[in-house]
């Protein structure tokens, strides 16, 4: 049973408690993916999941709410739903034990550490009533991403780690280019991973998420929180140290909690796995994590077509192919100038829009299932496209 210490301080955690970053995380074994975020870039990388940077939190409770001097979240600042949380809480721990053979006092007390953070709340709140949402831009977020400094340090990077990037290469069949290019978006090659606290982020946003209206998020952080914590008690890292983005990503590759247990792997076949420090292990787990989502050996991620001007019609903003190349043909579509026939036209397809709200055009593409793939990395195909344009302009180089 927990101490009447314990138990004030789990009572104290209850209010606490949120979609490619920037400072390194704790030592060995601390590697991490991203989760998926909105088409728009983030300082450092977009992650959206990418998730990106930050600052330490203020000790403030969010939405008029006010923390302890010692950052925990102050119960009589919300009484009126912490009665709820503290249970909620409180359950989580413990079901989370159960189900997966956990020591309930060891994730009680592990949760009992995690505080609120206001400066993650205030990154993910959607915007105030009223208040008009920017454009969505290609362009903007393409130049923010394909740009001299991240193509030079890609190419000082691919220089570096030739050796690593070829062997990946070789095993998993994803090109060193398209590795580098996702690891330059992420963190600028391993330079910027993060400074939040990784438990204390996805706290405040599996168990206090700042839009009401999405539960399925909140759902989504605590099951990253659940897997955090499993990591924690299996000694593969330490997740009150952990630092990364705000929404809890970590490491070169940016891998969430639940990414370092199904995707990491260590380039050594070593059982400790270093996606902080370790570029190999960084460079293979990203390989890895391509090919557990169906990257294809040998396809491209864009096809040469030349697509028809109403072809907005074939665009169904979801995440896999359901088109094929005969299908593509009847809506008009032919082959780009020089183009020739390649295993491509015998895979499927899809057509995806890079759009200019503000202006009211639309840059259309066609792409393969490896472009999927990537979105898998960070579900947005702003991410996607510019994870390529970045690969084609290092393979240029």
């Amino acid at each position: 049973m927990l101490s009447a210490y314990r138990l004030l301080q789990f009572s104290l955690l209850a209010a606490l408690i949120t979609g490619c970053a920037t400072s390194p995380t704790t030592g060995p074994n601390t590697v991490g993916a991203k989760q998926p975020s909105p088409d728009t870039p983030a300082a450092r990388s977009p992650s959206g999941g990418t998730a990106s940077a930050g600052t330490p939190s203020t000790g403030l409770g969010a939405r008029g709410g006010s923390a302890s001097t010692d950052g925990r979240f102050d119960p009589a600042s919300r009484p009126q739903t912490d009665a709820a949380r503290r249970a909620t809480i409180q359950r989580f721990g413990v079901e989370l034990a159960a189900k997966r053979q956990l020591a309930e006092r060891s994730v009680l007390e592990l949760l009992s550490e995690a505080r609120y953070n206001p400066t993650v709340a205030r990154i993910v709140a959607p915007p105030a009533v009223g208040q008009p949402r920017v454009p969505r831009s290609w362009a903007t977020y393409r130049g923010r991403v394909v740009e001299p400094l991240r193509i030079a340090q890609g190419e000082a990077f691919m220089q570096q780690y030739s050796a690593e990037l070829k062997r990946a290469s070789t095993r998993y069949g994803v090109p060193q280019n398209v590795i580098a290019a996702i690891i330059g978006v992420e963190t600028l090659y391993g330079k910027s991973q993060g400074s939040f606290r990784v438990l204390d982020s996805l706290a405040t946003l599996g168990f206090d998420y700042p839009d009401a209206s999405r539960p399925d998020r909140a759902e989504m952080f605590r099951g990253q929180l659940a897997d955090l914590i499993e990591l924690d008690l299996s000694g593969r890292l330490d997740a009150r140290t952990l630092k990364g983005s705000y929404a809890g990503a970590v490491g070169i590759p940016q891998f969430m909690p639940g990414s370092i247990k199904r995707f990491a792997v260590s380039a050594q076949g070593a059982q400790a796995i270093n996606l902080s420090t370790n570029m190999a292990d960084a460079i293979d787990s990203v390989a890895n994590f391509l090919v557990e989502h169906g990257w294809q050996r040998g396809l491209p991620v864009f096809v040469p077509v030349k697509l028809a001007a109403d072809a907005d019609k074939l665009v169904d903003g979801g995440l896999k192919p359901t088109l094929d190349w005969p299908q593509l043909q009847a809506a008009g579509a032919t082959l780009a100038p020089g183009a020739k026939d390649a295993p491509w036209m015998r895979t499927a397809l899809g057509v995806i829009d890079l759009p200019e709200q503000a202006a009211g055009t639309v840059e259309l593409r066609t792409a393969t299932q490896n472009f999927f793939t990537i979105t898998q990395y960070n579900r947005s195909y702003f991410y996607a496209a510019s994870v390529a344009d970045l690969a084609r302009a290092l393979a240029s180089e």
